[in-house]
């Protein structure tokens, strides 16, 4: 099975043909690894083995003040675990709500240098990751979304 780490060409592409407008929350599903792998980014590599959660965790502390600064939140953090639908064999051990205010706002701060000083906790942490941009539907028969 491909691991997927980052957007391809085509997925940035097609991001931009979306044309949304406005806020953009995006779904993140990771499955983490047992070991943290910082061979890729050793300057920022703990002195002692820490696991994938614990190097996620570094990546979200250093993350937080770029994200918010860039008029984004974080939304929620979850756990995850076996599907109760879908394949029993699948896994993501974390899911990630991510607010930001728009598709500009998110791709100016996922190319902020300062952000990307500590992108290489992410990577040592990450072993697969699904990103899906979401946009809020409009009322549907007089029911409002939260």
């Amino acid at each position: 099975m491909t691991p997927y780490l980052a957007p391809s060409w085509e997925s940035g592409r097609d991001l931009f043909k979306r044309n949304i407008a406005g806020e953009v929350v995006m779904l993140n599903l990771l499955r983490l690894r047992e070991i943290a792998d910082y061979a890729a980014t050793p300057q920022i590599a703990p002195e002692e083995p820490i696991s994938g959660a614990e190097a996620f965790d570094r990546y979200i502390a250093h993350t937080l003040p770029y994200l918010e600064a860039s008029g984004g939140s974080l939304l929620f953090v979850g756990e995850g675990g076996p599907f109760f639908i879908g394949p029993q064999a699948e896994r993501w051990d974390r899911v990630m709500l991510v607010r930001q205010s728009s598709v500009q706002s998110f791709l100016a701060f996922a190319s902020h240098e300062g952000y990307l000083a500590g992108f290489g906790h992410r990577l040592a942490a990450v072993a697969d990751s699904r990103l899906l941009p979401l946009v809020e539907m409009p009322s549907i028969a007089g029911v409002e979304a939260a």
